[in-house]
């Protein structure tokens, strides 16, 4: 049974405030919680299926390939030059 202690300890370690009107609702809550938490552990397994393997999807990502790329260089001249081999740009911070 979750009190309204285990409820200020919880609370003050997650540095959440309640008002003390509402601890008694908030306890009532959490108990309820608690309660359907062992319920749903209890269900007997028994027949039931796995779920590890849901759909037979092994792996849906396109295998990696080697592409010709643009060359940086030429991207680099056509932005004007770039600073050092890198690309610059203009610092964009709202004040």
């Amino acid at each position: 049974m979750f009190t309204k202690e285990d409820l200020l300890r919880v609370a003050k370690l997650a540095m959440i405030y309640i008002e003390d009107d509402e601890l008694e609702s908030y306890a009532m809550d959490v108990n309820k919680l608690v309660e359907f938490a062992d319920k749903i552990k209890n269900v007997p397994e028994d027949g039931l299926e796995d779920f590890d393997d849901i759909n037979d999807i092994v792996n849906s990502f396109n295998e990696d390939e080697v592409a010709e790329s643009t060359d940086r260089e030429l991207i680099l001249r056509e932005r004007d030059g770039g600073e050092d081999g890198y690309f610059v740009i203009r610092k964009r911070v709202a004040k």
